[in-house]
Parts: structure tokens; C-alpha cells; sequence
């Protein structure tokens, strides 16, 4: 190796170091001290922890409460991540074309975004209150019943969905937007020529090139779909009786209130789990589909 690639050498780690030393001592790390606490005992009082095994995942396996929670998580991933990537594009191709007060327009659907979750937490916990709820009040005028949206095992976890749709979808939303001012003019010139019409141009097009930006925010949707607590913690608390309740809000019960750390971390091994391969298997799926310029 010639002094110059030496050099070269030397510079690339040097750049890479704070990123990879913040990677491992943040992600990498927690990530291998959680699968090792998870085949051992949780240590009380002067009593160390003791290794034993696979008896935490076994109990995880007879966990009903486990399961639970899983179906709820699963449920809330399937509803949450299409419905907000459908809302956002809709919102950006709203947005991006020539509208009054597009400005006005595109600040409404961000501003959900940049609140507080704790505040958005209790702005929908007013909409849902019982009675004298938004909700109520506007079905009450048009003579609907009284309904505890988030007190109802049927509707609880339903409830706290239609909150993240309203949050998550403004922030998809910007990508989406960014997304659609990189195509060509040129391209829909040419499209109106050949007298394409907009669901076709948005269908052989327009989506095609935002597959990109889909990929990066179905990665992040299914990372906000799985890590929600705020939520569940101000509006629920997972009740009643975890109909509500989702896997990261589980392992944070189990871990802080009930103080179990050894079966807290064996739910967080499942779900980095959960998380890796989903990642890998969207971008094995995803990944031929997507057109890079």
C-alpha cells in the first residue's frame, strides 16, 4: 500500500469513527447486553441473576398476555402503514399542484408533526372524551348514540390508530412532497402530449419514481408502528384489558412497572426480531421495484 492510499485509508476511518463508535455504543451494544440478559434471571435484592437458559422464552411462549399484544401491534402495523403512506402521497400530490393557499395548505398537514406526542395525546383524548367529546358532539347532532371510543375493548386500540394516521401522514407526507419536485416537467409535457391522463401518469410514472421515498418511509413506518408508547401510556395505558396495548408498551410494563428486566429483554430480542426481519424482507421485495436516478 503506497502512502497515498495509506493516507486515503487512514482519512476514511477517521471519518467513519464517530458514526460507527455512536452505532455500536448506542445500537450494537444494547442490542447484544439485551440477548445476553435474556437467557438469564432477573436479579432482586441481594440475589444475582442466575443463567437459565431458555426458560424466559418459553415463558414468553406461554405468555397469553404475549400474544395479545402481538395480534394488537400486528393489527396496528397493518392498518397504520398503508393508510399513512396512501394519505401522505395523496396529501403531497394535493399540495404540489397549483392550489390557493398552497402554503397555508402544506402547514395544516405538517403541524400535526411537530407537536408534542404527550400534547397530541390529550387533544385526542378531548375528542374521544364521553359525552362532551368532539366526537360526541358532532354525532349527537346528528342523533348517534354516546360511545367510550377509548374505554371499549372494540374500539380502544382503533382509536389510538386514528391518532397516528392524523400524526404520521403529515411527516410522509414531506417526503413525498420533496419526491415529486425532482420530476422532470419535461416528463409530464410529454406525458399531456401523448394525451396521458393523470391516473395514468401518476400509475406508469409518477409512482414508479417515488418508490424510493416509499422504501424509506415504509422502513420508518414500520419502526413507528412497532416502538409506540406515548400514546398508549397518556390515552389507555393498554387497558381495557390490553385491547389497547402493544409490544414496546408491554416490554416497558414488564420492565419498569413489574420490574421483570430479564423477560423485558427476552420480548425486545422478538422484537428486534419482528423488526429485522421485516426490514430485510421489505427490501428484498421492494427493492427490484425501485427506480434510482
Amino acid at each position: 500500500m503506497g502512502p497515498t492510499a495509506k493516507r486515503t485509508w487512514i482519512h476514511a476511518w477517521l471519518f467513519l469513527s464517530p458514526a460507527m463508535i455512536l452505532l455500536i455504543a448506542f445500537t450494537h451494544y444494547p442490542a447484544a447486553v439485551t440477548l445476553f440478559h435474556s437467557f438469564f434471571s432477573t436479579p432482586r435484592g441481594k440475589r444475582e441473576a442466575k443463567f437459565v437458559g431458555l426458560e424466559n422464552y418459553q415463558t414468553l411462549i406461554a405468555d397469553d398476555t404475549f400474544w395479545i399484544v402481538l395480534v394488537n401491534n400486528l393489527w396496528y402495523a397493518l392498518v397504520t402503514i398503508p393508510l399513512s403512506i396512501v394519505i401522505a402521497i395523496a396529501m403531497a400530490l394535493w399540495v404540489d399542484s397549483k392550489l390557493k393557499g398552497r402554503s397555508f395548505v402544506r402547514m395544516a398537514y405538517f403541524t400535526p408533526t411537530v407537536l408534542p406526542l404527550i400534547a397530541v395525546a390529550n387533544i385526542w383524548m378531548f375528542f374521544y372524551t364521553p359525552g362532551f367529546g368532539l366526537i360526541d358532539q358532532i354525532s349527537g347532532a346528528f342523533g348517534f348514540a354516546q360511545q367510550n371510543w377509548l374505554g371499549d375493548p372494540e374500539t380502544a386500540l382503533n382509536a389510538v390508530i386514528v391518532v397516528a394516521i392524523w400524526k404520521e401522514s403529515g411527516f410522509f407526507m414531506i417526503f413525498y412532497l420533496a419526491a415529486l419536485q425532482t420530476i422532470p416537467a419535461s416528463l409530464r409535457e410529454a406525458a399531456s402530449i401523448e394525451g396521458a391522463g393523470r391516473w395514468y401518469f401518476f400509475r406508469r410514472i409518477t409512482f414508479p419514481l417515488l418508490m424510493p421515498t416509499t422504501l424509506f418511509v415504509s422502513v420508518n413506518a414500520i419502526i413507528n408502528a412497532f416502538r409506540l408508547v406515548d400514546h398508549i401510556f397518556i390515552m389507555t395505558e393498554g387497558g381495557p384489558d390490553n385491547a389497547s396495548s402493544l409490544l414496546l408498551f408491554y416490554i416497558y410494563e414488564t420492565a419498569f412497572r413489574f420490574w421483570d428486566t430479564a423477560y423485558a429483554s427476552t420480548l425486545t430480542v422478538v422484537l428486534l426480531l419482528i423488526l429485522f426481519t421485516v426490514a430485510i424482507g421489505q427490501f428484498l421485495l421492494l427493492d427490484k421495484r425501485v427506480h434510482y436516478r
